[in-house]
């Protein structure tokens, strides 16, 4: 079995405290604001998630922290605005249609968010700047 790579292991790393962050935030406004949807409480409490989420990716997965601020912070709300409302709209059917318990269905999204958020974020947020090697043509084509 291969074994998982470093920048996977800070992602994780990363992801459980992204995920700890937003939690106790959805957390706090079910039970302590008294919201009455879970899936309000989410969507309010994803922000505060994603914040922490793309701050240890830049930082401390990727490390592409010599690529534009910027073109990186717009393809990661992006990303993550899709995500949080697939997230939302899971918790909203899973607990408050369903009436299934909030605290699986906040498991569910995740898992969901860790396999999109990983390949998207290597693949087109964070993704390294291309090599250019020399050309081989002796013509210099």
């Amino acid at each position: 079995m291969k074994r998982p790579s470093a920048q996977f292991i800070r992602f994780l790393i990363n992801g459980v405290l992204a995920t700890a962050v937003h939690y106790l935030a959805l957390r706090l406004g079910v039970e302590v604001l008294k919201l009455g949807s879970a899936g309000l409480a989410n969507l309010l409490a994803a922000p505060l998630g994603i914040a922490t989420s793309f701050l240890g990716n830049r930082y401390f997965v990727f490390q592409r922290q010599g690529g534009d601020l910027l073109q990186q912070a717009l393809r990661f709300i992006g990303l993550y605005a899709a995500i949080a409302l697939l997230h939302g709209s899971l918790l909203y059917v899973w607990s408050d249609l369903l009436k299934f318990n909030y605290h699986i269905g906040f498991l569910i999204a995740v898992a969901m968010q860790v396999v999109l958020g990983y390949l998207a974020g290597k693949h087109l947020v964070f993704k390294a700047a291309p090599v250019h090697l020399p050309s081989r043509d002796p013509h210099g084509i």
